[in-house]
């Protein structure tokens, strides 16, 4: 089984939520450290809707992001305390996400996909294309063609 480094995943997961409070931080120091006029409030309110948005992306990718170990026979999605296992012929479909070094994961009869990150970097390949070729893409690469996955 191969799987992605946990602190890329971690890091990965709570940036936005991370960002978000430090921009919620810099919002309450212009408010509090500068005396209220039209401008201060109009900066404050931009780092507050900035972080805003931040937080919200935090929401969105929070519940599609996994920590995913793949092996010749399954593929285990690890979430907190129990993992889900899913045999090869249960995949709809594993693809390379361009310029973002992650994988995207759709499963038969499941709505929705599951992004994670491979064990290494994604070397880039003639711009939009991408080959992941540490050992997680050796596996993906001869599971979807024996499988005919996209």
């Amino acid at each position: 089984m191969v799987e992605a480094n946990p602190v890329k995943f971690y890091f990965a997961k709570y940036f936005f939520l991370a960002f978000s409070f430090l921009q919620w931080l810099a919002a309450g120091t212009i408010f509090f450290r500068h005396p209220f006029s039209a401008k201060t409030f109009f900066f404050a309110l931009i780092f507050i809707t900035v972080g805003l948005l931040a937080f919200f992306a935090f929401l969105i990718l929070t519940e599609k992001m996994r920590r995913v170990a793949v092996g010749k026979n399954k593929i285990v999605v690890i979430e907190g305390d129990r993992n889900v296992r899913f045999a090869w012929p249960e995949v709809k479909s594993l693809t390379i996400v361009p310029f973002f070094n992650l994988y995207r994961l759709k499963l038969k009869g499941k709505k929705g996909c599951i992004y994670f990150f491979p064990s290494h970097n994604i070397d880039p390949a003639f711009g939009l294309l991408s080959k992941d070729t540490s050992k997680m893409g050796d596996i993906v690469q001869k599971r979807k063609k024996e499988l005919g996955l996209k």
